[in-house]
């Protein structure tokens, strides 16, 4: 059923409840697993919706992108450790919801599973979260693990 998994990543505690989920079902399929942890360079007013986080409100590309690619070794490392064989990583820089749907779309996955911060209603509504705009556009199954 799944053949390809795309795991989004970004070194939180729900996405690694996320990793052990996605580690499950790949098992159960025998499916092939891309970790993928999306960077941009923003502004403090956007670090609610980017997928990785950084101190520094202007810190350069190439931190962000070495802090990401540490987050896919770890992420990777794991996925390992729970038996999965088939991991694949990716990082990317970009929108992080956009970017994991295209991602998703141009490469053919089955499945997407990622962590949700569980944002409230409210709070949701006004920020958005990367779980819930890929949910909505992507054209794949999406399961958020809470």
């Amino acid at each position: 059923m799944f053949n390809k998994i795309l795991l989004p990543v970004d070194g939180s505690e729900p996405a690694m409840r996320a990793l052990a989920v996605a580690a499950d079902v790949a098992g159960r399929y025998d499916a092939e697993m891309a970790v993928i942890c999306v960077y941009r360079h923003h502004s403090p007013l956007e670090s609610s919706l980017s997928m990785v986080r950084a101190t520094d409100p202007s810190p350069p590309d190439k931190a962000l992108s070495e802090h990401a690619r540490e987050v896919v070794r770890v992420a990777a490392e794991e996925l390992g450790r729970l038996g999965a064989s088939k991991v694949r990583t990716m990082v990317k820089r970009g929108p992080p919801a956009r970017t994991i749907v295209n991602v998703a779309r141009d490469e053919n996955f089955d499945l997407i599973v990622l962590g949700s911060r569980g944002l409230g209603d409210v709070e949701g509504f006004l920020l958005g979260s990367v779980s819930h705009k890929v949910t909505s556009l992507a054209s794949c199954p999406c399961l958020t693990v809470k």
